[in-house]
């Protein structure tokens, strides 16, 4: 379809499709326990402070948890982690039950395990952008010593990185 007959919405869309991004899984906990939420909008923010960002939507599931977090797990996929992805993105999901590997791990936020990176971020603010929240948090604890490539977003599908 050309670009002039797609509304803003579908444009937006369209051409992020074809951005390829990282993906994490953000994590946090609640009296009802761990939620969790596949996301590609992660991104650093500042070196000093150490601050990060990722957008999540009001209408998700998590955000009740994620608004009232002080804590949020950050948690970078690995190419062998397609299947994990998919369960932290699919609605309705138990997210943490088998064959998900997790722990609790600092400030009480679930950790999961066998990633190639986590970080335990402070949260600082949350920022109102349209249908979603901009999450900034400052990095308190973490381990980015884990093995193996990372996992990635492109035309709707999870994909591996190519030389």
């Amino acid at each position: 379809m050309p670009s002039d007959l797609l509304t803003a919405t579908d444009l937006l869309r369209s051409v992020f499709r074809r951005h390829a991004a990282g993906v994490a899984v953000i994590t946090a906990r609640d009296d009802a326990g761990p939620v969790g939420f596949t996301a590609t909008s992660l991104s650093s923010v500042s070196a000093e402070p150490p601050l990060l960002s990722f957008g999540v939507g009001t209408g998700s599931s998590s955000w009740p948890a994620i608004a009232a977090a002080d804590h949020v797990g950050i948690h970078v996929l690995g190419e062998h982690q397609q299947e994990l992805a998919a369960t932290f993105a699919r609605s309705g999901a138990d997210r943490f039950a088998a064959p998900t590997q997790w722990r609790e791990g600092p400030e009480g936020v679930p950790v999961l395990d066998g990633v190639i990176a986590w970080l335990v971020g402070r949260v600082v603010t949350r920022v109102p952008a349209g249908d979603h929240r901009i999450v900034i948090a400052e990095v308190v604890h973490g381990d980015p010593t884990g093995s193996g490539r990372p996992l990635l977003y492109h035309q709707g599908r999870f994909r591996r990185l190519g030389d």
